[in-house]
């Protein structure tokens, strides 16, 4: 097992957001286009992060069971009809983090450890992904 499918990956939003929480299906979907808001009904922007190495795919695994290349592929065919659009990709998890913290209808993910205490003062974390 390598280091990246060890850690935790925290799915966090915009410290002001409304949402407190999501269970795994309410992510997936966000995450797999079926739903663009949070319960609330608030407009949800899902974004991807390219690094670090591990965290997309760790992520994806975590959540709907499938490689990325299996994820690539569902959004390509679902673009094609298309009915949803695919998370917005950030270069990396500082990128997703700014956005995030300047964005009340953002959501991401990170590393759990990439989480300092300043920056959890401008998002929060609503649900933790383990292996």
């Amino acid at each position: 097992m390598n280091k990246a499918t060890a850690k935790p990956i925290s799915i966090i939003v915009h410290a002001d957001n409304a949402t407190d929480s999501l269970s795994k299906k309410q992510l997936i979907d966000l995450y797999m286009g079926r739903y663009v808001a949070f319960p609330d009904n608030q407009s949800a922007q899902p974004l991807d992060t390219l690094t670090p190495e591990g965290l997309k795919s760790t992520f994806y695994k975590r959540l709907v069971n499938m490689p990325l290349s299996r994820v690539n592929a569902y959004w390509s065919r679902v673009r094609f009809t298309g009915r949803a659009t695919p998370p917005e990709t950030y270069s990396d998890e500082q990128m997703v983090l700014n956005f995030i913290a300047e964005n009340p209808n953002a959501i991401g993910y990170v590393f759990s450890d990439a989480l300092t205490k300043q920056q959890k003062q401008k998002v929060k974390v609503i649900l933790e992904l383990y292996e």
